[in-house]
């Protein structure tokens, strides 16, 4: 399956069915009297989100989705048929934007999340609703009313726990293949990886989501190679891991260069939480492996962490500390959470800590 993460779709609701004009006529029954019946409601354009996608690869190839309208009313006090809503599945992380590709309508981060983005028409009133004590037989019906329209983007941002960065051939596909079950495509070349990919990276007895981003060079926050079109599938995600190449002649230029891109393309993102892999130390010397190490730690003012994916080296103790770190947000997330609901409940936020 093709990966998609963005489609413009035209949405159409249906129209409501018209009002019938009847009136009761049998044998023996003198001013029967007006009994249209009201038309149907036409059909609405829900979006869900649902379990079990990960790309909009379905509206790549159907961008219209236009309801059925409303039946007609009928005779003998009968109501028009109400046509069926059209539900577009989308997966978890899914924005609706407007036509404008900008103005946010909805943010879809949780299973089970509907909207309601065009309202199916109300049917029109049969002559029956028109029935006074002075107008027994009236003759006036209204049709249907008509339904909405729009063009819409959908645009998917992964939801994932540790976003995976890095400059191409820094051993970003290799390093998600060996720490979860993902079998991306590896190769000696750059730009190996054209899409975002996701794997399930077991820690313990515990898990978390990782996902490995293409590779980015300078100036992608203006276009160049593969842009940073697929940068906001890091933006959810809790902590970064910036993998660099060990055998780079600049491993300090390789860091600034992605934290340069990064801050050009959203300060937030550039703001995030950070651990910092120096990968490929079985392929350097010692020496040139410790005089590396430090020189990151001396630009970065962080911790620097010396791996080997392909062989494992050092990789455990880097997943529990990325562990850590999404646990850690998780459990703040949580706090402002509780605090929130305190607050509208008119209750104390609690102090008390274990």
């Amino acid at each position: 399956m093709k990966f998609l993460d963005q489609a413009k779709v035209y949405l159409r609701s249906g129209n409501g069915g018209p009002g019938a004009l009847s009136f009761r006529r049998e044998k023996f029954v003198e001013f029967g009297g007006p009994n249209g019946g009201d038309g149907g409601r036409g059909g609405s354009v829900v979006i869900e989100c649902v379990d079990g996608l990960n790309t909009l690869i379905d509206y790549r190839y159907q961008q219209h989705f236009k309801a059925k309208s409303g039946g007609h009313g009928m005779g003998r006090d009968r109501s028009g048929a109400a046509a069926n809503d059209i539900v577009m599945k989308v997966p978890v992380g899914t924005q609706i934007l407007e036509e404008d590709n900008e103005t946010l309508i909805a943010d879809l981060t949780e299973v089970g999340q509907r909207i309601t983005l065009c309202k199916g028409g109300d049917g029109g009133r049969g002559n029956a609703a028109f029935k006074t004590s002075t107008n027994r037989a009236p003759r006036k019906i209204e049709p249907g009313w008509p339904g909405e329209e729009r063009w819409i983007w959908l645009r998917l941002k992964l939801i994932a726990d540790v976003g995976l960065v890095g400059l191409p051939n820094a051993g970003k596909s290799t390093f998600l293949s060996v720490t979860s079950r993902a079998k991306p495509k590896i190769a000696d070349y750059p730009f190996t990886t054209l899409v975002p990919q996701l794997g399930v990276v077991a820690v313990g007895s515990r898990e978390f989501v990782l996902a490995d981003i293409p590779g980015l060079i300078e100036g992608a926050s203006e276009g160049v190679g593969l842009g940073h079109r697929f940068l906001g599938h890091v933006e959810r995600c809790r902590v970064l891991l910036h993998l660099i190449d060990a055998t780079a002649e600049d491993v300090v230029e390789s860091y600034s260069t992605i934290r340069n891109e990064l801050a050009a393309y959203d300060d937030g993102l550039a703001n995030k939480e950070e651990i910092i892999a120096l990968n490929k130390m079985d392929s350097v010397t010692d020496d040139e492996l410790e005089t590396k190490v430090k020189s990151l730690k001396s630009i970065s003012k962080k911790p620097v962490h010396a791996i080997s994916a392909v062989i494992g080296e050092n990789v455990e103790p880097l997943l529990f500390a990325l562990l850590k770190i999404v646990d850690d947000s998780k459990a703040a997330e949580k706090a402002v959470q509780e605090a929130e609901e305190q607050s509208l409940a008119g209750e104390e936020p609690s102090t008390w800590q274990p």
